[in-house]
């Protein structure tokens, strides 16, 4: 096992946790002490890329969902797949993972998500605003979206 942390300037320090080339949590930057510098990783350099700007996608990125139940796993692998500068609502994520009419049970999921830009939860919304981003908030979630050139993130018609 090895953990790895890294600085964002602006946006504080994030951890990547990994188990042999697995990928099994990642912790955005938040503020707490800064570091002196990013780890030696591709996957920190990606997360350094996107936080500067870039458009980069994590599609290739190994990581563990032996904790997840099927329905957990459709959403996941659903939600890998919605486009950058892209939203998705709760109800549409599920729909479009196979599971119409389990918007809640989608945003228990995304709540609990250790996977954070890899399963880009940020990039799902309620029907009716914005919705919530855990223990980082609203703020964070819309500074994320804004990162994907997404001003005011309101529900649109499914991306499939």
């Amino acid at each position: 096992m090895r953990l790895l942390s890294y600085t964002v300037p602006g946006w504080g320090v994030g951890e990547l946790l990994y188990v042999g080339d697995r990928l099994v949590q990642h912790d955005l930057p938040r503020a707490r002490p800064e570091l002196t510098g990013p780890a030696d990783d591709d996957v920190v350099h990606r997360v350094f890329r996107y936080f500067a700007g870039e458009r980069i996608d994590f599609d290739d990125v190994t990581i563990d969902l032996s904790w997840t139940t099927r329905f957990q796993q459709a959403l996941a692998e659903t939600l890998r797949s919605v486009p950058y500068g892209e939203v998705v609502t709760y109800g549409e994520l599920a729909a479009l993972a196979g599971y119409p009419g389990a918007q809640r049970a989608a945003g228990g999921f995304c709540a609990a998500n250790p996977f954070s830009l890899i399963i880009p939860c940020h990039r799902v919304v309620a029907a009716i605003g914005l919705g919530s981003y855990g223990s980082l908030g609203q703020a964070y979630k819309r500074r994320l979206l804004a990162l994907e050139g997404m001003s005011t993130p309101l529900p649109h018609p499914p991306f499939a």
